[in-house]
């Protein structure tokens, strides 16, 4: 293991790539997309083009960038990867015909998303950090454009839940409902939850005291208590309310579910709609019930729960299980891998203040034992296990000691007991 003492040279980091523009070389008219004289898509801040702890422009993360990170983005994304929000889900097409919800619903009674809260809007400035590769990008927007959940796998630690609050946060679709699984989830969980006990405790104290004060001795009885005061609609339920744009909904950690509960969903997934018993037993057409978000309420007709625009589903699995061929088809698959050296750069400039030359180098340091302890000792390591190694070494690093307690402690494998 090195130590700050040691003599041996550290890796040179890599060339910076040129600014975008500066030296690009001409085209070839062959083989040019677009063609010569066709509109070139629109030039936006991708990833690979943020500043890299260099100061150059970075290179693509984990070998699957662009060959040249000055190319243009493509022009049939909506989700970007993008450093600002922007309104690119306004360009969103039409859904395929097997995957369209609409019911003629006039746009007046489409619902807005609803304005982020305190903490919603403390997880997006997290999430305005998240490194997203060209191949992530490219497959949140197959999703999108094919109303399709996406499955997400990968090791613990790597990001899988932050894309979903990345896509929310740049397409500005509101707040995310997050549903996390559990071995004891069921679909109903996430559909809605009705508190019978409640109602039935409230139904009681208005008898007893329509007992206690007979017609035309104590006045008016007081009224029923509405139902909708006692059901609440899930992340599912609420992520199918008929929204003007899709909202996203995190499933997150579905390898810990019952083995029947990704069938469950397969059900909702295809039909985009349900219904609550409950209130369909009702002698009146609409009910006014609370929703997933702070605050939300919406009136149901006949108790039916049906969107408008398939919400962005996002499943997040740590490959502790397999799941049926039929559930597979139906989702766009996304294996989030290891970063590279050049993705744990991003990750650290993103996150941290720009580093002197003396910090740079225990940062290079960092990540050179980082991905020596997982590709040589089949370490399990989580991205922020690094950002907290980098954060103690701005106080402890001048020492030995310190170095022994980051490389030990701070960079323990998750898999070592």
């Amino acid at each position: 293991m090195t130590t700050p003492d040691d003599a041996t040279p550290r890796p040179t980091p890599p060339p910076a790539w040129p600014a975008p523009g500066d030296g690009d070389a001409a085209p070839d008219p062959d083989s040019a997309w677009p063609p010569p004289g066709a509109p070139r898509p629109e030039r936006v801040v991708a990833p690979w083009d943020w500043p890299s702890p260099e100061g150059g422009v970075s290179e693509g993360g984990d070998g699957d960038g662009p060959g040249n990170p000055a190319q243009d983005v493509p022009g049939w994304w909506i989700y970007r990867g993008a450093a600002e929000p922007h309104d690119g889900i306004d360009r969103l097409p039409a859904a395929p015909p097997w995957r369209s919800f609409t019911d003629g619903t006039p746009p007046d009674g489409l619902l807005e998303r609803p304005a982020p809260g305190a903490a919603d809007r403390r997880r997006a400035v997290r999430a305005s950090r998240y490194q997203a590769d060209r191949e992530e990008i490219h497959l949140v927007n197959m999703a999108l454009l094919l109303r399709r959940p996406l499955l997400v796998t990968g090791r613990p630690g790597l990001g899988k839940s932050t894309l979903a609050y990345s896509i929310a946060r740049e397409l500005q679709l509101g707040p995310v409902l997050r549903w996390s699984v559990t071995s004891r989830t069921t679909l109903q969980d996430g559909q809605y939850q009705y508190d019978a006990i409640g109602r039935l405790q409230d139904v009681g104290l208005h008898e007893r005291a329509a007992a206690a004060h007979p017609s035309g001795e104590g006045g008016a009885h007081p009224e029923l208590p509405d139902i909708g005061r006692y059901l609440r609609l899930g992340p599912l339920g609420t992520a199918l309310l008929p929204w003007r744009v899709p909202r996203v909904l995190l499933i997150d950690e579905i390898d810990k579910s019952d083995v029947d509960f990704p069938s469950d969903l397969l059900h909702v997934f295809e039909e985009g709609e349900f219904t609550v018993p409950e209130l369909a037993r009702l002698h009146r057409p609409t009910a006014e019930v609370m929703t997933a978000d702070d605050g939300g309420r919406v009136t149901l007709e006949h108790g039916r729960v049906s969107c408008h625009e398939f919400p962005l589903v996002i499943l997040t699995s740590n490959e502790e299980r397999e799941f049926p061929p039929a559930f597979l088809r139906r989702c766009i698959r996304l294996e989030i891998r290891r970063p590279d050296r050049r993705k744990l750069a991003r990750l650290l400039a993103a996150h941290l203040p720009p580093a002197d030359p003396a910090a740079a180098a225990v940062r290079d340091d960092l990540i050179t034992t980082f991905l020596r302890k997982q590709d040589e000792e089949g370490a399990d390591l989580a991205n922020d296990q690094l950002l907290n190694a980098v954060q103690l070494a701005r106080q402890i690093w001048d020492t030995p000691e310190g170095y022994e307690l980051i490389a030990e402690h701070a960079l323990r494998p998750l898999n070592e007991g």
